[in-house]
C-alpha cells in the first residue's frame, strides 16, 4: 500500500445527476456534492438524454467548484481525476470525460476511468471500512441488475445478469401503469407500505438453463395484463396491493438469488448496490435471508446507492494504485460492460 495519502477528485455524469467528490484513499470522503435533475425529468415521465446533457455543461464546474470547497483543498492538492466513462448516456457521460481530461491535462495528473458499476460496488467500501473482497454483490438500479463475484478490487466475476428488463425498469414502468408517475423505484416503495404483498400472485420468472440470471419482463407483462384486465371488467384495482405484491416478486427472486450464490461460493459476506438498493423492500429480504443463513450483509446509505461520484472516487482509488491510467483518448463508452476496461 502507499504511504501517502491519495486524494482523488471524482466526476459522475452517467445519466441526470451531476456530482463531484473529493475521496481520500478510496474510503474517507471529504465531499460529495451531488445536483440532480429529477424534477426536470419527472415532467417528461423519464430521463430525456438531450436535456440531461444540456444541464450536465450547466452544472458541472459549480458542482467541481464546490466540492474542492466543501473538502477544503484546491486542485493543486488532487493526486488524480477519477469519472465515470460508461456505461450510461452518451451525452451526459461525454460531459463528465470532458471535464475531467481538462482538469487533468491543466494540473498534469493522472486521469483514471472508472466503470459505473464498479462505482456502485465500491460504494460499500465508504461506510463498510472493514468490507474487503472477496465478497458476493447484487447490483440492482435503473440499467443493471447483475450478480456478481468480487474476486478482488476491480476484479469480477459476472455469475447472473438480467436476460431483460433491469428490476429499477420494471419498477419504473409498472409505477407508471398504475399512476405514480416517476421515479419509479421510491414511488412504489412508499405506496407498497399501505398494500398487501400476498395480496395478489405474480410470476417469479426462472431462467432455465443459467441459475441466477434475472428476468423482468414477463413479471412486468403480468402486471400490465392484470391492471389491464381489470379495467376491462371496470373493477377497481387496489393501487397498493399491486405495488406491494409486484415489489414482493421482484425482492424475493433477487433475494433467493443472492444467497444461493453466496452458498455455492462458500462466501460469508453479500453486499447490495445501485439505485434500488435503497428500496426498504429488498434490504428487509436480504437482512432476513442473510440473518437465516448466516451471511453478513453489506448495504451503502440510500444516498450513496443512487448515483454519486463519492462511490467512483473508491472505486477509482483502487484503480489508480493497480496502475490504470488513461490517455487523452478516453472516450465515452454507453454499453461497456462489468469487466471490460
Amino acid at each position: 500500500m502507499m504511504e501517502k495519502d491519495v486524494k482523488i477528485l471524482a466526476i459522475e455524469s452517467s445519466c441526470d445527476e451531476t456530482s463531484a467528490a473529493v475521496v481520500v484513499n478510496g474510503r474517507n470522503v471529504l465531499s460529495n456534492i451531488i445536483y440532480s435533475q429529477i424534477d426536470i425529468h419527472t415532467l417528461y415521465g423519464g430521463v430525456v438524454p438531450e436535456i440531461a446533457s444540456r444541464k450536465h455543461i450547466e452544472k458541472i464546474t459549480q458542482v467541481i467548484r464546490q466540492a474542492l470547497k466543501e473538502a477544503e483543498c484546491t486542485l493543486d492538492d488532487i493526486d488524480a481525476v477519477a469519472v465515470t466513462y460508461g456505461p450510461g448516456l452518451v451525452g451526459a457521460l461525454l460531459v463528465g470525460v470532458g471535464a475531467a481530461k481538462a482538469i487533468a491535462f491543466a494540473k498534469d495528473i493522472p486521469l483514471v476511468g472508472v466503470h459505473h458499476i464498479e462505482g456502485h460496488i465500491a460504494a460499500n467500501y465508504i461506510e463498510n471500512k472493514e468490507l474487503e473482497p472477496p465478497f458476493m454483490c447484487l447490483v440492482v438500479s435503473g440499467g443493471h441488475t447483475h450478480l456478481v463475484k468480487v474476486v478482488d478490487y476491480g476484479k469480477f466475476e459476472i455469475l447472473g445478469i438480467t436476460r431483460d428488463d433491469a428490476a429499477g425498469e420494471a419498477f419504473d414502468k409498472v409505477a407508471r401503469a398504475i399512476g405514480l408517475g416517476y421515479p419509479g423505484g421510491p414511488k412504489i416503495d412508499r405506496k407498497a407500505k399501505e398494500g398487501n404483498p400476498d395480496a395478489i400472485e405474480f410470476p417469479r420468472a426462472k431462467v432455465a438453463e443459467s441459475a441466477y440470471d434475472f428476468s423482468f419482463s414477463g413479471l412486468k407483462s403480468a402486471v400490465l395484463n392484470y391492471i389491464n384486465q381489470a379495467h376491462m371488467r371496470d373493477e377497481q384495482i387496489n393501487d397498493a396491493d399491486v405495488a406491494a405484491s409486484f415489489q414482493k416478486a421482484v425482492t424475493e427472486v433477487l433475494t433467493e438469488h443472492a444467497v444461493a450464490a453466496a452458498k455455492e461460493y462458500h462466501m460469508d459476506k453479500i453486499a447490495i448496490a445501485g439505485g434500488v438498493a435503497s428500496n426498504s423492500a429488498l434490504r428487509a429480504s436480504m437482512k432476513a435471508a442473510c440473518e437465516k443463513a448466516g451471511l453478513t450483509l453489506y448495504h451503502p446509505s440510500p444516498i450513496l446507492c443512487t448515483d454519486n461520484a463519492a462511490m467512483i472516487g473508491a472505486a477509482g482509488y483502487y484503480e489508480y494504485i493497480n496502475g490504470t491510467r488513461h490517455g487523452w483518448d478516453l472516450n465515452a463508452i454507453p454499453n461497456l460492460k462489468l469487466g471490460e476496461r
